[in-house]
């Protein structure tokens, strides 16, 4: 069996009586696409906040190359190589793509501030950046400012500034939203390629591109995983099929 990259163990955020995430256990293994599927309010971005290290769990533990890292700041996190994308844009609007994804550049050299001006003449950070850029498409949008972007063209913004951190691991939540029919197509294919570079933990509601990328899918209820499998496994299985893919098992 492939190495686990990243565990989690029992872990546990509850809000008041509000039980979000509930004794959850997963594993991402080198070379997969893992992902989290589940209807809304089930729980999956709180789960993506507290891997990220912005949310603290009550119980559990995370390990991350077989260190554990409960404790550790999100920052902290993405230096030791585990990168996010956000189901609600973190970008900088009013700076533009280049701009953006040089920021993302200057945090893999350990997020040291330097005046902005020196920064974007820096050949280095520019070369990563507009790498990053082409990677996803974006290149020719490099001198844009970021708020004119069409919804979709932020989210692979999104990515690109990931890439730039050059990480051993993705986090991606929602990455499809709002890219319509062919850049849900175009995202698909890179993700199936990158997953050889780094594994992705991807929460995602587009169950087409799920089914089409996930070596396995583990399914998200009120808190509490009740199924983990591979694309037909779960289609197959009954729980899931009733409780999330709105179908009724014959009884």
């Amino acid at each position: 069996m492939t190495e686990a990259l990243l565990q989690i163990k029992g872990l546990r955020k509850a809000f008041g009586a509000l039980v979000a995430t509930d004794d959850v256990s997963l594993t991402l293994r080198r070379g997969e696409i893992h992902a989290l599927i589940g209807p809304n309010g089930a729980g999956k971005s709180t789960l993506i906040k507290q891997i990220a290290g912005g949310l603290k769990p009550d119980a559990g533990e995370i390990w991350w190359g077989g260190q554990e890292i409960t404790a550790l700041s999100t920052v902290a996190r993405a230096r030791a190589g585990l990168g996010r994308t956000f189901q609600i844009s973190a970008l900088a609007m009013d700076y533009t793509v280049l701009q953006n994804a040089v920021l993302g550049a200057l945090g893999r050299q350990g997020g040291v501030w330097r005046f902005f001006a020196p920064v974007m003449k820096d050949p280095d950070l520019l070369e990563a950046a507009m790498a990053a850029l082409n990677r996803v498409g974006l290149a020719d949008q490099a001198h844009r400012r970021t708020a004119e972007l069409s919804h979709g063209q932020r989210r692979l913004l999104e990515v690109a500034v990931a890439l730039t951190l050059a990480p051993r691991a993705f986090l991606m939540d929602e990455p499809m939203a709002g890219l319509g029919a062919s850049g849900s197509k175009r995202l698909t294919g890179f993700l199936d390629d990158l997953r050889h570079e780094a594994p992705i933990l991807l929460v995602e509601h587009d169950m087409d591109a799920v089914f089409a990328l996930a070596d396995r899918i583990s399914v998200l209820v009120y808190g509490k995983i009740i199924a983990t499998g591979t694309a037909e496994e779960i289609k197959a299985h009954p729980e899931v099929r009733e409780a999330y893919l709105g179908e009724e098992v014959p009884g």
